[in-house]
């Protein structure tokens, strides 16, 4: 048996993707995530309140979703309602988070497989190359700015956010910060609505090349949704299953009642299923769970999405087109929201800490994010986080079996299938350091 091994690079952590050929044929492919982070131990008795600027350190990428799920699973727990100003704070965090981790995975990670290059930040081949390249990497930077901006405005501080607290926040936002992000918002828009046409234009391209877009079989789709709306801010969790219907409907809270988690021998991360079907989350999820965005442009992207690959759409690749849309409705919503939020009222309500159990759940760009902590004596017994990458193990693995299928005939290895098996993961755009607990 031999053993094919794909180091990774532009994705979030370590990880490599391990192939084994018996007799000319694929006989396995395993995604391997290789570093351990273990916070699901080391929180054990820790002061509770204490969570919601330690979990942000769970990782530098997705510290804007960990801070708000933590804060949620403590108000779930003491039995805190924060108010409206705050909801509309923690929404804009959630939105820049989104704003800057598309715009990332976008056009720094997924647009070089697309110009057949490593990065956009090499020299290119000729001097046009090198102008199209560059200017794609200054407008993506400006795109992203308007994300991190965001999330510092909105939380104090871009990496590993501090103002979202159980029952509320610590400080709204003033006039002066209020236009000084809208208007860096508004600059970005336009921005990436253009990168988004030539992303659009250059994915064509490479599915007329490699004859596809990735795995394109069924799957179930799950995110946490509310009504028909996107609203990272979660709710309950909705799974469409493979007949393209809603199949299932919970809280977070009774989530081991539908989602089934194992642990490999050959990962530290493990992988969800439900109903012994496969699970996709992340961008495309959200596209196919959403009846529309609810903002004009935004709108007008999906439905030239779903005029091109239908609904539910399956094709791996099409995750990337997912995410564009998205970004620019983060975008217009964010301009929405901070043309509604006061400068003035309450941010945040008193509380008694309590023992007992709490969830909280937000959708993260990679998907369904869950926080669940015991809380006894006032610090933290038990906590679990279920991380929005171990729903997409299952789906990562199985479209890296069908490229391994596709590019390995008998004794022959097509050299294409290097660069397929880092296109398809990071179509998932997986977050190693928050799945390895």
């Amino acid at each position: 048996m031999a053993t094919l091994t794909f180091p990774l690079s532009r994705i979030e952590g370590h990880a490599q993707v391990v192939i084994e050929v018996h007799n000319g044929k694929v006989a396995s492919a395993h995604f391997q995530a290789t570093e351990f982070r273990g916070f699901q131990h080391f929180v054990r008795g820790v002061p509770a309140e204490e969570m919601v600027v330690i979990v942000p350190r769970i990782c530098g990428v997705c510290s804007t979703a960990h801070h708000v799920a933590a804060v949620k699973a403590l108000e779930d727990a003491f039995g805190v309602k924060p108010p409206p100003l705050a909801e509309m704070i923690r929404e804009l965090l959630l939105l820049g988070q989104m704003i800057q981790n598309q715009a990332t995975s976008l056009f720094l990670f997924t647009m070089p497989d697309r110009l057949g290059t490593d990065s956009l930040f090499q020299d290119a081949a000729g001097a046009d190359e090198a102008h199209k390249a560059g200017l794609i990497t200054r407008r993506a930077l400006e795109v992203r700015k308007a994300g991190t901006d965001l999330i510092k405005a909105a939380g104090g501080q871009f990496v590993h956010p501090v103002k979202a607290v159980v029952g509320g926040v610590t400080s709204g936002m003033d006039d002066e910060t209020i236009a000084e992000v809208r208007q860096e918002i508004l600059k970005a828009l336009p921005l990436a609505c253009e990168l988004l046409e030539y992303y659009f234009q250059k994915s064509e391209e490479l599915r007329k090349r490699v004859g596809a877009w990735g795995d394109d079989q069924p799957a179930c789709f799950l995110a946490a949704v509310e009504d028909t709306l996107p609203d990272y801010s979660g709710g309950d969790l909705r799974v469409m299953g493979l007949d393209g219907r809603i199949a299932a409907e919970f809280p977070a809270w009774d989530f081991r009642s539908y989602l089934t988690h194992e642990e490999t021998d050959y990962s530290y991360a493990g992988r969800t299923s439900f109903q012994g079907q496969v699970i996709q989350a992340n961008s495309l999820a959200r596209i196919n769970l959403a009846e529309k965005m609810g903002t004009p442009l935004a709108d007008k992207h999906l439905e030239d999405f779903r005029l091109a690959y239908g609904r539910p759409a399956y094709g791996i690749y099409l995750y990337d087109l997912a995410r564009g849309v998205e970004l620019v409705y983060s975008l217009e919503r964010a301009l929405e929201v901070l043309a509604w939020l006061p400068t003035g009222g309450e941010t945040q309500v008193a509380y008694d800490v309590r023992d007992g159990q709490g969830y909280g759940v937000v959708e993260a760009p990679r998907g369904p994010l869950i926080h669940y902590y015991d809380i006894k004596d006032g610090v933290i017994a038990e906590a679990e986080f279920v991380i929005p990458t171990v729903h997409n193990v299952r789906a990562m693995e199985r479209a890296l079996r069908i490229e391994g299928q596709r590019h390995i005939n008998g004794g022959s290895i097509d050299l294409e299938l290097e660069n397929a098996v880092g296109r398809v993961v990071r179509a998932f755009d997986p977050c190693i350091a928050c799945a390895t607990h």
